[in-house]
């Protein structure tokens, strides 16, 4: 029996212990689930939005580099620059003239080239680091340009030794033959400043994937991929990058939209220059992504850890009551044992009186029940009563407080309730809006002096005539003045204004308070039946939905808004019986 015994407690804790395991490894995949799912979303986020930044810088670079990519060409057709290439006396004047326009234009250099590539005039000429006499026969772009094309190159300026971007067009002569070449330095440093303010990181490769521009300064003119020695070769005779060694970067692309950057992850849009064979690169590290999937993990694994506390209690809680109900249930069955044990002589004899006795018991167990709980509540009324009558004072806390409360309470959740009962009052008559004004007023003035309150009331008689029911309208004003001194009850100053104009054709009502305003809702809102910020038994959100509806029947509209200085103002707009001359009302 022991061995037996040894042996299903041994299974139960290998069966418990699988158990746990098999709980472990669930919940460790759920959470990685979790986690991919949460990165996937977040990286989905940020992917698209990578992508309009990335278009967005790419079109700040194209209209940096397009600015001023015609002025060449308009320049070269000044016949100034024609006789400068021609007459060398006039190139005094063309450096002038040079000058004025890459000022104007506000473009670092604009110069001119014969047909040698050695510059004759420039608008830097009298800076002490200028192009004159220098020879670019060697670049790009004044190849392109002396064989007739326009030629766009970036490169570090040979003489300057800072970087920019160069434009060169022919210059012809009136026969139409080429002369010369007049090219445009532009540098980008405000644009790279801009993007290193940023604090986001972009770079700009060309096609042999050189960063020629980047928020990064230690970025520029490091390499994306290997280059092969004869186009370094090339890229030296061209002195595109000056002395730069052209080392590659800690760069490897893991897919479309990842790449590995200097051992991190990161996101990578590149999106290509359209005025230029160049690729915009905008990355994101995914470290922030991580985080945030990380924290999903964390809250999932925190909603957990509390199901698992609550079930634990709840589970430990049903053992307890188990357990208590088992201790009660030994007790009682000792109790019955040693009963039997007394009475079981006699237990043959009255088996038929006990019988009898445990129904009557049963039944007297039941009337005794209905009548004390009844009894208890009846008798407490007739205390209540009774001490009302005998009361020589009351207290606070007395039994008429307590009456007056309840009494109060009802009133203020029947009111509103009332109206809906009531039959719709078809007889209308003329009424004077000053005077529905001034009644309102005179409601709910107890409560404005008992607040310290300040109210205002714009209100000129004669007023205008509006076709209604007055009684139902001074509702209307004294709902809109309670919500008002509801409003400023916790301010330091409160103050109320209330009065009429007539504006196109409209009397318009208004009530202003400086209170704490609409909080973010519209008059639609506020008018939901049952829409209420005030206490249990002050109301039950009735009060505008009335108001509303005794405004449509007078052919109105109810409005509100929030003050600029804090508050909100109420409007009821409603057709006068007559038209009436504006300037009667001021």
């Amino acid at each position: 029996m022991f061995a037996a015994g040894t042996t299903s407690s041994l299974q139960y804790q290998r069966r418990r212990l699988a158990a746990v395991l098999i709980a472990i490894f669930l919940l460790a995949v759920s959470f990685l689930v979790i986690y991919a799912a949460a990165f996937s979303t977040f990286k989905a986020s940020e992917l698209e939005r990578a992508e309009g930044r990335a278009e967005f810088y790419r079109t700040t670079l194209e209209s940096a580099l397009d600015r001023l990519e015609h002025l060449p060409f308009i320049v070269g057709q000044d016949p100034a620059v024609v006789r400068g290439l021609t007459d060398p006396d006039s190139r005094d004047a063309l450096n002038r003239r040079l000058a004025d326009f890459a000022s104007r234009a506000n473009a670092e250099a604009l110069y001119v080239m014969d047909l040698t590539g050695l510059t004759v005039a420039a608008s830097n000429y009298a800076e002490p680091v200028n192009f004159i006499g220098e020879n670019y026969s060697f670049r790009p772009y004044f190849q392109t340009a002396k064989s007739g094309q326009r030629g766009k190159f970036f490169a570090i300026g040979a003489t300057t030794k800072r970087p920019g971007f160069f434009v060169a067009e022919p210059v012809r002569n009136l026969a139409g033959k080429i002369i010369g070449v007049i090219a445009l330095k532009i540098e980008l440093d405000e644009l790279v400043a801009a993007w290193q303010a940023s604090g986001e990181k972009i770079l700009i490769t060309n096609l042999d994937t050189i960063i020629v521009l980047a928020s990064q300064p230690d970025w520029h003119y490091r390499t994306l991929l290997p280059i092969s020695e004869e186009r370094l070769l090339d890229i030296r005779n061209m002195r595109q990058f000056g002395q730069e060694a052209l080392q590659p970067l800690d760069w490897a692309r893991l897919d479309d939209d990842e790449i590995d950057f200097a051992g991190e992850r990161h996101i990578g849009v590149r999106v290509p220059v359209k005025s230029q064979p160049w690729q915009l690169h905008f990355i994101v590290s995914t470290a922030g992504l991580q985080e945030r999937a990380l924290f999903v993990v964390f809250l999932a694994a925190i909603s957990v850890a509390l199901l698992a506390i609550l079930f634990i209690f709840w589970r430990s809680e049903r053992l307890r009551r188990a357990l208590h109900a088992s201790h009660q249930d030994r007790q009682r069955l000792l109790r019955e044992i040693e009963e039997r044990k007394a009475t079981e002589q006699a237990l043959a004899k009255t088996q038929k009186e006990l019988e009898k006795s445990s129904r009557m018991a049963a039944l007297g167990q039941l009337a005794a029940s209905v009548t004390h709980e009844l009894g208890q509540p009846l008798s407490a009324m007739r205390n209540y009563i009774a001490i009302e009558e005998m009361g020589a004072t009351q207290k606070p806390d007395s039994l008429a407080t307590r009456l007056s409360s309840l009494v109060r309470r009802m009133e203020n959740i029947t009111r509103d309730l009332r109206f809906f009962s009531q039959p719709k009052q078809d007889q209308q008559s003329p009424f004077d809006i000053s005077r529905a004004i001034d009644n309102a007023v005179g409601l709910v003035r107890h409560d404005v002096q008992a607040k310290e309150i300040e109210l205002q009331v714009k209100a000129p008689s004669p007023g205008a005539q509006i076709l209604g029911n007055s009684a139902r309208f001074e509702q209307v004003l004294v709902n809109l003045l309670r919500n008002a001194i509801s409003a400023v009850d916790d301010v330091d100053a409160p103050r109320i204004e209330i009065g009429w104009t007539l504006e196109h054709g409209q009397v318009v009502v208004f009530v202003a308070d400086n209170g704490h305003g609409l909080k973010g809702q519209q008059i639609e809102d506020l008018q939901e039946p049952f829409r209420t910020d005030k206490p249990s038994g002050e109301g039950m959100g009735l009060g505008l939905a009335i108001s509303a509806s005794i405004v449509k029947e007078h052919a109105g509209e109810l409005f509100a808004e929030d003050n600029d200085h804090g508050g909100a103002t109420f409007t009821v707009l409603v057709p006068p019986l007559t038209t009436l001359d504006e300037e009667s009302t001021e």
